[in-house]
């Protein structure tokens, strides 16, 4: 590659306004496009270190309010503004139009069931008894396999190692809690030091590979949906009969019959979601809020359940299996998502859970405004009146 083709860089500070200056122009020169406005920001570029490199501006992205939504959790607890990220007209008033209902109808129950991250080295042997004899020396030496994880984390902690045996490799999935932070490069320097350290104690000889793919690191896998990949929360109302007549001029047995058309549609799909839209309010709160914007792919799938009770109310729940959230570390501590989390009361020790409840309840919000909006016909006129199909 030619110098006139590398990208600008200062080996002393490359975070300056003044590189970001240079690389704009350089890349004008190269491609034609003007970055006038990306190069208007308010932020100083010294607090970007470790969340981007070659940089050269911001992305604008417009911020709406929506709500408040009552959520009666164990971590989130009150009235709630959420930020919501979105360039998808009627988004935020439809959110906002879900959680009417819910208020209404006393509030979200939340419940955060367990919280694990992972990474799933591949142990290679010489055949499948070797494999399956070591699979029995980690179970008797977890112990010492936890000690040595958690000599690089202060947080995480090892809880339990999962186990599959494949051929001549036995495939280990170890499972942590980190506290406050998403944490997949915690639990990967973590378990880099426990397999250094079952390589050189087991007395099978063996080789490893770091990631055997059994993590399904920003993928989504029926895996995590068994076995939680980041938080499993549980959102859960009883939509009362008359307010969803009277505010979304749905009637709940109607409700109940498109929901199980809806499930039906999901499964012969092979859809990793059988509710509305959970990806839409995961989204929108993760780039609001600094998360890593691609495990929506992992925490959007889950399961949309519901009752028919017998005095007409409707029971509704979403399950999120595989919600990867943080309120420390990564891109939470920008000073634009910082203060989005500072609006939910999702800054400080002990929030995750918090914010994980309150992600879970939004979704919920969302998949009950948009599945009446379906069945009363006003999923289109929505959009020909707010969105950009005008």
């Amino acid at each position: 590659m030619s110098d006139d083709t590398r990208i600008p860089r200062s080996a002393e500070n490359d975070h300056t306004n003044e590189m970001a200056a240079t690389r704009r122009e350089f890349i004008k020169q190269k491609t034609g496009a003007d970055l006038k406005y990306t190069g208007e920001y308010t932020i100083n570029p010294d607090v970007l270190p470790g969340n981007v490199e070659n940089f050269i501006g911001i992305v604008q992205m417009p911020v709406g309010v929506a709500g408040p939504v009552q959520i009666n959790g164990e971590h989130a607890d009150g009235l709630f503004y959420v930020p919501l990220a979105t360039t998808e007209g009627t988004l935020v008033a439809s959110y906002s139009r879900g959680m009417r209902v819910i208020n209404e109808c006393g509030g979200v129950k939340t419940t955060v069931v367990e919280g694990w991250m992972q990474r799933a080295p591949a142990f290679i042997f010489n055949d499948a008894r070797e494999a399956r004899d070591f699979g029995e020396w980690v179970k008797e030496n977890f112990d010492k396999i936890k000690a040595a994880s958690e000599t690089t984390t202060s947080v995480g902690k090892l809880a339990h190692i999962e186990q599959w045996s494949v051929s001549k490799t036995r495939y280990l999935r170890f499972n942590y809690t980190t506290g406050d932070a998403a944490g997949q490069n915690m639990v990967g320097k973590a378990t880099l030091v426990a397999c250094e350290w079952i390589k050189a104690n087991s007395p099978i000889p063996c080789m490893y590979l770091l990631s055997g793919n059994m993590d399904t690191d920003k993928k989504h896998s029926h895996l995590n949906m068994l076995h939680s990949r980041g938080k499993r929360v549980i959102a859960e109302i009883v939509l009362k009969k008359e307010v969803l007549a009277r505010v979304m001029k749905v009637d709940t047995k109607i409700l109940a019959g498109a929901t199980v058309l809806a499930n039906t549609g999901a499964l012969m799909a092979g859809a990793a979601y059988n509710g509305p839209h959970s990806a839409n309010g995961i989204a929108s709160l993760y780039i609001a809020t600094g998360q890593d914007e691609a495990n929506v792919v992992e925490s959007h799938a889950g399961m949309l359940s519901h009752q028919l009770l017998d005095n007409g109310d409707f029971y509704i729940s979403v399950t999120l299996p595989s919600l990867i959230v943080a309120t420390f570390g990564g891109g939470t501590g920008l000073p634009t998502q910082n203060e989005c989390l500072q609006m939910l009361g999702c800054v400080g020790k002990d929030k995750a859970n918090k914010f994980a409840e309150i992600v879970a309840a939004t979704v919920l919000a969302g998949d009950i405004s948009l599945a009446c909006a379906v069945i009363a016909g006003h999923w289109v006129s929505s959009h020909d009146k707010m969105g950009r199909n005008r």
